[in-house]
């Protein structure tokens, strides 16, 4: 039965150890015919570097009598292309360059000079030994990068550079360090925008010494930085026809169960895993004209891995490796300690679930707190995902955990609000198993209460329901659904018990939340107030969705009324 490769991004070996791969090969002479010098931006843990160590098994002219054996059943092995093993690969991969501020510049060099050795090593026959007698008196990467593709152009090589996750120190360096000092690597005479100088000198001369050129990352910003727009190339991130060239699609998905299901593997009914997938991995779009949506292929086969190890679905439905990779992110909405306008854009998509906005193809640094900018990175990093031409939303329920993390940190990080998010998680789960809801409210009202900075955030309805929808997210004992329609109406928060993880919770909540301003605040308008809940919750509880999404558990009908930022009224309805 072929291993599952959960983790493993080089091709060469997927192949070598007959992993389950999904053939991704007949992107190759789409690539092709897309142009020389291509620029492809995807989120994190969706297949780039497997991608790019596909095309150097591909075209490195090295490896042409491995081509039987990595690329036999795949599309191109049927279809291949003049320019099969006919390149000189030269390959970097910047996530092995050190982030640490102090060593980034040596650790390029360092890194740079091995990538350039071991390709003069690799096609040592080509080279005269003169070449590197006066290779050896370069000093610099550029230097040594700038003589290597000339001395290749005029031999008439063919030299194919890919570029693997070029922006990873510089995103790293960017949310740690501060603007300053990706400044210093990105504009001016920064090492790494004269590394890409070189590049795009290697790729104008007469004799050019690239002949092709790939690069993947996560974002535009340090590309448009370092080439001042990426006018070295053709960024295909945003077209329809490469939406699936990384990610699952749903066959994929289905192919794969029924693979491991087919070879002996126990595994839960598809009618019912499926969803839940998708739900929580699915729904990318990379094209607003793109047909089908994608799985994240990272959570997928952390998920089927799970299910074959341990029979049951993960402890913990996002992988520890994507949320490691996101919380980089934080710097998004807090600059110099201090919440920035980010933040209230990333709360109000948390608020509606989503927005319009056209998204930019590329944008400096400089310009990153513009709010179409903004939204355009949170597209880039996979936060937003086309769901039609002019409308983006929260994918799944994994970003949107991610989302309201962002949140609390934000809060936590500028010491607006912190909470002992242990005792809290505490009380949700005796919330869920014993139905004790009231702890949990009064809670996070008397830390609002001793916590006064948190109050000028706390106005209006979405707000106040938003804030308690990113606490509630500490745990995942229930999917939360918020202005879910039900009962001809929509409710304020649905919390359906998660029975595929937990299946002894006891109770489910609806949960009906109104607002008062504190100027407007009366006896009688309270009542009034508490007379609309009641009977909008009797009305919600009959739903349809209500009932299936209980199975049974005991449903309670929670009233929750605010004035400004204090809790003046909590009750259950029978």
């Amino acid at each position: 039965m072929k291993p599952i490769p959960y983790g493993v991004s080089s091709y060469k070996k997927i192949r070598e150890k007959d992993s389950y791969y999904v053939d991704k090969t007949q992107y190759i002479p789409k690539i092709e015919a897309a142009g020389d010098f291509l620029f492809l931006i995807r989120p994190r843990r969706f297949g780039k570097s497997s991608l790019l160590t596909m095309l150097e098994c591909y075209y490195d002219i090295a490896r042409s009598e491995e081509f039987e054996a990595l690329f036999a059943g795949t599309y191109i092995h049927e279809h291949p292309t003049p320019e099969k093993n006919a390149h000189l690969i030269l390959k970097f991969n910047f996530s092995k360059v050190s982030s640490d501020i102090d060593k980034i510049e040596a650790s390029f060099q360092e890194y740079t000079d091995s990538c350039l050795f071991l390709f003069c090593e690799k096609y040592r026959h080509l080279f005269e030994d003169r070449y590197i007698s006066m290779m050896e008196t370069k000093k610099t990467p550029h230097s040594k990068l700038n003589f290597l593709l000339s001395y290749i152009g005029t031999k008439g090589l063919k030299v194919y550079v890919l570029i693997d996750e070029y922006d990873n120190f510089t995103n790293t360096i960017l949310s740690t360090a501060g603007q300053g000092h990706y400044h210093k690597l990105t504009h001016g005479a920064g090492f790494f925008r004269f590394f890409f100088s070189v590049l795009k000198g290697g790729v104008d001369e007469v004799d050019a010494g690239i002949s092709r050129m790939f690069i993947t990352g996560v974002s535009p910003v340090t590309m448009d930085d370092v080439t001042s727009g990426f006018n070295i190339g053709r960024n295909i991130s945003l077209l329809p026809s490469f939406n699936d060239i990384l990610g699952l699609s749903e066959p994929n998905v289905i192919e794969m169960f029924e693979y491991y299901r087919d070879n002996g593997c126990s595994l839960p009914n598809l009618n019912e895993t499926l969803p839940l997938m998708k739900v929580w991995y699915g729904n990318y779009r990379f094209s607003k004209s793109a047909v089908r949506s994608q799985f994240n292929t990272d959570m997928v086969l952390y998920f089927l891995q799970n299910l074959m190890e341990l029979g049951t679905i993960p402890e913990e439905m996002i992988d520890p490796n994507v949320k490691v990779d996101y919380e980089k992110l934080r710097h998004l909405v807090v600059l110099d300690r201090k919440l920035n306008g980010n933040f209230s854009r990333l709360r109000s998509i948390l608020e509606t679930g989503g927005i319009s906005a056209e998204i930019a193809p590329s944008f400096p640094v400089e310009d990153l707190t513009k709010p179409k900018n903004f939204i355009s990175l949170l597209y880039y990093f996979g936060l937003l995902s086309y769901q039609s031409e002019d409308e983006l939303i929260i994918p799944n329920r994994t970003v949107q955990n991610l989302m309201y993390g962002y949140l609390r940190d934000g809060y936590e990080d500028v010491d607006v609000f912190s909470i002992d998010l242990w005792q809290f998680a505490n009380l949700v789960r005796q919330m869920a198993y014993k139905g004790e809801w009231q702890p949990v409210f009064q809670f996070l009202a008397q830390e609002v209460e001793k916590q006064t900075s948190i109050r000028d955030f706390l106005s209006g309805e979405k707000v106040v329901q938003t804030f308690l929808l990113t606490y509630l997210n500490v745990t995942d004992y229930y999917i939360t659904y918020t202005e879910a329609e039900m009962g001809k109406g929509f409710v304020d928060l649905y919390l359906e018990p998660f029975v595929a993880k937990y299946d002894k919770v006891k109770y489910a909540y609806l949960i009906e939340l109104k607002y008062i301003t504190r100027s407007e605040f009366t006896k009688e308008l309270l009542q009034d107030k508490i007379k609309e809940a009641k009977n909008q919750l009797q009305q919600y509880a009959s739903d349809p969705q209500v009932i299936k999404g209980n199975r049974g558990r005991n449903l309670k009908l929670v009233i929750l009324i605010f004035s400004g930022w204090e809790l003046v009224h909590s009750e259950v309805v029978p």
